[in-house]
């Protein structure tokens, strides 16, 4: 059994932009987290030297003391939302840095408030204002100002824009992957054409040599017929790979016609590989879809190998069903194969990925660009189950 698995490098991109992510969110959660500690703790600071501040001017015997230096250096330098409440917590004496909506009435501006207290206690532990240490007459509740709330924000925000750059990141680099396989495809598909064709058509010429020098030999003309036969089938291969890449043309095609002679082709062959398959189809004759028959025949053959090598034990069925569902055509290919195992579903449309012993894991990879890419349509394993078969469904608009 034969796995290739995906590109070493492209694991290794992958895993560097984690670790660039990584290096970037880091540092900046700790840093930020750093600077939101710093900021609190100097909040906590001037919260408690308001509450000093209070108690001071509560406990000082002189009259006429100057507390402008409280009053400016202080209280002024607070930013940050402060309740004062009277020393049973019931009653709000004052705010600062808290906006309350003027709509409100007073009771609905207390309970706002009283709900403020709730939250900035969650937080932050209230301070006592007590006169000579024994009688409490106020709490200093307090919040965080606007700048901790944006900074700790922060670190979201410019996660977000970091993981936006890398994800702008992969996907420019998925698409430079992406047309580089597309161009690897064409470059391969018209070198094959190209290299078939001269020794096709110096062929074909030797064939009408052998037809002439054979006119009389009956069983000889039926051997060179068979001979042509598939050294047209071979300039036909050519025609599809030179295709690849171009722009197909689609005209509207009967599909159990098209299906037809795709299986007439196998029906004679089949035998000579040592198989007894049956191949049925349930299709309307007035079906028709908009498909470039060289290309879409190419993908039914591929399907049909598929199947052929999934009935191990030679023996089975391949049954085509088409329907007409609104404004889309669903064809689906069944066979009594070994099925797919189900952790396979994802990759064997990948190209270069093949559970068979000989092959080069192409062929489901190429169906699915000439049905998605040139048609504009789906393929898709629709059913597979061990020991029973596979059904892939092919939709086309």
């Amino acid at each position: 059994m034969k796995l290739n698995t995906r590109s070493p490098q492209t694991g290794k991109i992958k895993v560097a932009l984690f670790v660039a992510a990584l290096g970037i969110v880091i540092p900046i959660l700790l840093y930020t987290h750093s600077l939101v500690e710093q900021l609190q703790a100097k909040q906590r600071e001037t919260a408690a030297l308001y509450a000093r501040s209070l108690e001071y001017i509560a406990n000082s015997p002189a009259a006429g003391t100057d507390y402008t230096f409280i009053f400016d250096e202080i209280i002024g330098s607070i930013d940050f939302p402060v309740i004062l409440t009277d020393g049973t917590d019931q009653q709000i004496i004052t705010t600062k840095n808290i906006t309350l909506d003027s709509t409100l009435t007073k009771e609905q501006q207390q309970e706002l408030l009283f709900s403020m207290i709730r939250e900035m206690d969650r937080d932050n532990k209230p301070i006592r204002v007590a006169f000579q240490d024994t009688i409490v007459l106020n709490y200093v509740h307090y919040g965080e100002s606007p700048l901790v709330v944006r900074l700790r924000w922060l670190p979201f925000v410019e996660i977000a824009i970091g993981s936006l750059f890398v994800l702008l990141g992969y996907i420019g680099f998925s698409y430079i992957k992406r047309s580089e396989q597309s161009n690897i495809w064409v470059g391969m598909a018209r070198e094959t054409a190209h290299q078939l064709g001269t020794p096709l058509t110096s062929m074909m010429g030797w064939i009408e040599l052998l037809k002439s020098q054979a006119s009389d030999n009956k069983k000889m003309l039926d051997t060179i017929s068979e001979f042509e036969h598939d050294a047209r089938r071979l300039i036909k291969v050519a025609e599809r790979f030179s295709k690849i890449g171009s722009k197909p043309d689609l005209k509207e095609e009967q599909l159990e016609e098209v299906l037809r002679r795709v299986i007439r082709y196998f029906e004679k062959r089949i035998p000579q590989m040592g198989k007894k398959v049956d191949i049925n189809i349930n299709c309307d004759s007035s079906i028709t879809v908009m498909i470039n028959a060289e290309l879409f025949e190419w993908v039914i053959e591929n399907l049909i190998k598929n199947a052929l090598d999934a009935m191990e034990d030679g023996k089975g069925t391949i049954t085509f069903t088409a329907t007409k569902e609104k404004h889309r055509t669903v064809l689906d290919v069944k066979d009594t194969g070994k099925g797919i195992d189900p952790s396979y579903h994802k990759d064997i449309f990948r190209p270069g990925f093949s559970t068979k012993k000989r092959g080069w894991g192409l062929g489901l990879s190429l169906s699915k660009r000439i049905i998605e890419i040139y048609h504009k349509g789906k393929l898709t394993v629709h059913e597979s189950k061990l020991g029973e078969g596979t059904t892939f469904r092919i939709v086309l608009k």
